[in-house]
């Protein structure tokens, strides 16, 4: 599959594919005439890289966590690790969000008391 026919595929820009691959998170192979070929793989890679995009990972941390997802070779003690980093990430935000909440609620407090 060609760049155009992932693009189309997936609705994710040519750019942000060839972004993709430089970033070592999407692979192609390359014809005889230097066109990107990409496997049938493509577009379940892509639509978990925007999944992953989505939920504030960089793509540094996607090219970590992509073997770890159901590839074979998978390395159990370097999954279990990036596991427990995520979990971290997870815990910290829910932490600032919890701390943004009781500022909201806070603020709502004071101006009902204040200018009500």
């Amino acid at each position: 599959m060609r760049i155009g026919e992932l693009s189309r595929a997936t609705g994710v820009s040519t750019r942000s594919l060839r972004y993709y691959e430089q970033q070592g998170i999407l692979t192609s192979e390359r014809r005889h005439n230097g066109y990107r070929d990409y496997g049938p793989e493509a577009p379940e890679v892509v639509f978990r890289i925007r999944a992953l995009l989505a939920i504030g990972l960089p793509t540094d941390r996607i090219r970590d966590i992509l073997p770890c997802e159901g590839a074979a070779g998978r390395q159990p003690e370097a999954c279990a690790s990036l596991l427990a980093n995520i979990r971290e990430i997870r815990d910290s935000v829910s932490a600032q969000a919890a701390e943004l909440s009781r500022t909201s609620d806070a603020l709502t407090h004071y101006l009902s008391e204040k200018f009500a």
